[in-house]
């Protein structure tokens, strides 16, 4: 796609960003920030990566988002700079930086997935080879003199053995940009020290002051915040956050059922391996819309586009016998011919018109607008960008093909499944609905749901817990909602986030766009949708939020809307997403002009979101440490952005279902670089492996916290 901000046509870029080493397990907040570490980092025109980038203000970011960038997560505010986490080409990189941006951070290169999904089965390979454990199979209003401050959030707590404190301060004075807010800390033998906050608004409407979360020596006693005008808060003793445990697992618990990433061949492989090993627990439902499959239209480009070409599609998918078809244009060799073509032994011989003196005169539009009126069963065509109103060249023959390189995905249909898991699976007891990989790229997400389906699978016989709660709970699961893209994902472009349907038309069907093509599946739900006029979506077809042709146009949301209603007991939910370490409920999207959410949940639902967030979130931290922070801990619209069209909401608003949403892979504190970093889509395989054990944790506390709601 063509934008303003994406035309620097730089062959390559070379930048000063932040050291590139691995994050480390352990954390730590930058109550003092060390120099950072420098290293040149290379990003040729052509090549893809997820950037963390630094922009110049909070408008730059705002523009990014009306242009469609496809931006991983929310923007950090940290140290009075703007982070933006985005997946850039070297070019859109070097138009950044002619903007003012700066590169901070590569967290991760297209290419890297495809190794660190080798490596993950060698390593699983050489687990099982050395006998540890065989894997599964396969504005600028003046304000007042002095202004009211009111602490909205303060909170502490430890983690691997650091203590940290976070803050969210509002105040008064919110029309007033340049106000400064600063908290000071105090522990209980007198230590005291202080940070500043960072304005944070969303809409072009205020919201709050706040910062990351601090190193603190102690835990604190007490936080004051004081702002530039004079304005003060009371005092406040910070509350222990988030203060909740799960109980212990028993000896002899059994957990840890992931080895390596799984394709979703390799999840359909586990659901099968499932319902044989546990046929009294399970039942496989098939969904009842199948995706498109692993399939694309076949096309080539007739001519040379950096001259004159036309892009020649097949009606049928590339699979069904239209990959290899050969097209060509020629000269007839005699004067004051007509345009004509003929379709013979799958090759599409194209004879251009000719004038008097025997000189082909065809243009690129005439040729183009030919085929398609002549073989509207077989072939369509459009005049690539460029190219429009040229001679069209003698050439060919060139290929067809549906750039496909997964060549062990079979290409048809795809059934989506689910698993129903529990000792009552027949509607007489609450359930709960746990689905993953909406969006293609994000590979750790079914290994998170698989392993919580395997932990209670594998412990119902041996733990009175976990038999208990399959007594009281009926559990669904969906692995992987988007199949297609997932394979996408895995075997041609590693950032894909959409499903594989093509709704572009024209000059947007240039090969040229094939990463670019498809549907967010979580933007593509009824309720708070673009199409109600909300907004974080796009009409673009390709942009990386595309909501698709209308509300539930596609068998990716289909599926998960038409599972839940077939299922009225299904009152909990949770969507796993990646990454930045989210904890996230309805409302999930908002209008722009004024910033209207969709209606708040009533005072005791938004007791029971964060009583129950705290259970999970305690629960996730028992693994490894990680704490999920209290400022990404709430309503999708207030901590995150707009996400119209979202599943979460429709399942809410429309089914009256408790949704949802983790955002696993929270970012990790690099001691050597002085930043919080990002752990990206597919992380080096330890990570992700970390991440399945934590938030599968988290699911069995939601299964708990569905328990004790039907009591």
């Amino acid at each position: 796609m063509t934008r303003r901000w994406w035309t620097a046509t730089a062959a390559t870029l070379v930048l000063t960003t932040a050291a590139l080493a691995h994050p480390g397990t352990g954390v730590a907040a930058p109550d003092a920030v060390p120099a950072r570490a420098s290293a040149p980092v290379t990003l040729a025109a052509d090549d893809t990566a997820l950037i963390r980038v630094e922009l110049r203000d909070e408008a730059h970011f705002r523009q990014l988002l009306a242009d469609g960038a496809d931006i991983a997560n929310r923007p950090r505010q940290q140290d009075g700079r703007i982070l933006a986490d985005l997946v850039l080409t070297g070019r859109q990189l070097a138009a950044l930086t002619a903007q003012g941006a700066v590169a901070r951070q590569v967290v991760q290169r297209a290419g890297d997935a495809a190794q660190r999904y080798t490596d993950s089965v060698r390593a699983a390979q050489a687990r099982n080879s050395a006998g540890l454990r065989a894997p599964a199979e396969g504005r600028g209003v003046t304000a007042a003199a002095v202004d009211t401050l009111h602490f909205l959030q303060a909170y502490w707590w430890t983690s691997n053995g650091k203590t940290f404190v976070q803050t969210q301060v509002a105040t008064t004075a919110a029309e007033d940009p340049d106000v400064e807010i600063t908290v000071t800390w105090r522990t209980a033998d007198g230590t005291t020290g202080s940070f500043p906050l960072v304005r944070f608004s969303d809409a072009g409407e205020y919201q709050y002051h706040f910062s990351v979360p601090q190193a603190v020596p102690a835990q604190p006693t007490q936080v004051t915040a004081t702002s530039s005008l004079g304005g003060t808060a009371r005092p406040n003793t910070p509350a222990r956050w988030p203060n909740a445990t799960p109980p212990a697992l028993p000896e002899g618990y059994q957990k840890d059922f992931i080895d390596a990433y799984l394709t979703p061949v390799d999840v359909q492989s586990r659901i099968r391996r499932l319902a044989r090993q546990y046929p009294e627990l399970v039942d496989v439902i098939d969904l009842p819309h199948q995706t498109q499959g692993y399939r694309r239209t076949a096309a080539g480009y007739l001519g040379d586009p950096a001259a004159a070409a036309v892009v020649v599609e097949s009606v049928r998918f590339g699979a069904q016998q239209m990959n290899g078809v050969q097209v060509r244009t020629v000269d007839p060799g005699r004067a004051n011919r007509p345009l004509s073509a003929s379709y013979r032994d799958r090759v599409l011989t194209i004879s251009l018109a000719t004038d008097g003196a025997g000189k082909t005169i065809s243009t690129t539009d005439q040729v183009a607008a030919f085929v398609s009126a002549r073989y509207p069963q077989q072939f369509s065509a459009f005049v690539e960008d460029g190219s429009a109103g040229l001679p069209m060249p003698i050439a060919g023959p060139v290929r067809l093909d549906d750039g496909l390189n997964g060549s062990e995905v079979p290409k048809k249909p795809w059934t989506v499944q689910a698993l129903r898991i529990g000792t009552h699976r027949d509607g007489s007891r609450i359930g709960v609905l746990a689905y993953s990989q909406e969006h293609a790229r994000e590979w750790a997400t079914p290994l998170v749901t698989l392993e919580f389906a395997e932990r209670l699978l594998a412990n119902a016989d041996t733990d009175p817990a976990t038999r208990e709660l399959l007594d009281a709970v009926d559990v669904f699961v969906i692995p992987t909602v988007n199949p297609d893209g997932a394979n996408y994902s895995f075997h041609d472009a590693n950032f894909q986030r959409k499903n594989l349907v093509n709704h572009c038309t024209g000059a947007q069907r240039d090969p040229a766009n094939r990463d670019s093509w498809g549907v967010d599946v979580n933007r593509n739900y009824t309720v708070g949708s673009l199409f109600d006029g909300y907004t974080g979506a796009s009409t673009n077809c390709l942009s990386g939020t595309y909501a698709g042709t209308s509300e539930l146009s596609e068998a990716e949301s289909r599926n998960v809307i038409d599972l839940a209603k077939a299922h009225p007991n299904i009152k909990f939910a949770m969507n796993v997403h990646s990454y930045g370490g989210y904890f996230m409920w309805p409302p999930g999207a908002y209008q722009a002009d004024g910033r209207i959410t969709l209606p708040r949940p009533s005072i005791d639902e938004s007791k029971m979101f964060l009583d129950s967030a705290r259970r999970i979130v305690g629960a996730i931290s028992t693994e490894r440490g990680t704490v999920t922070w209290p400022s990404q801990t709430g309503p999708v619209a207030d901590v995150l952005y707009s996400a119209a069209g979202n599943s979460a909401d429709q399942l809410y608003y429309e089914l009256g279902i408790l949704a949802w949403d983790f955002e696993v892979g929270n970012d990790r504190w690099n001691d050597a670089t002085g930043e919080w970093e990002g752990v990206g889509f597919q992380p080096p395989f330890d990570e992700a492996h970390a991440e399945s054990q934590e938030y599968a944790a988290g699911l069995v506390e939601l299964l708990r916290v569905a328990k004790d709601h039907q009591m």
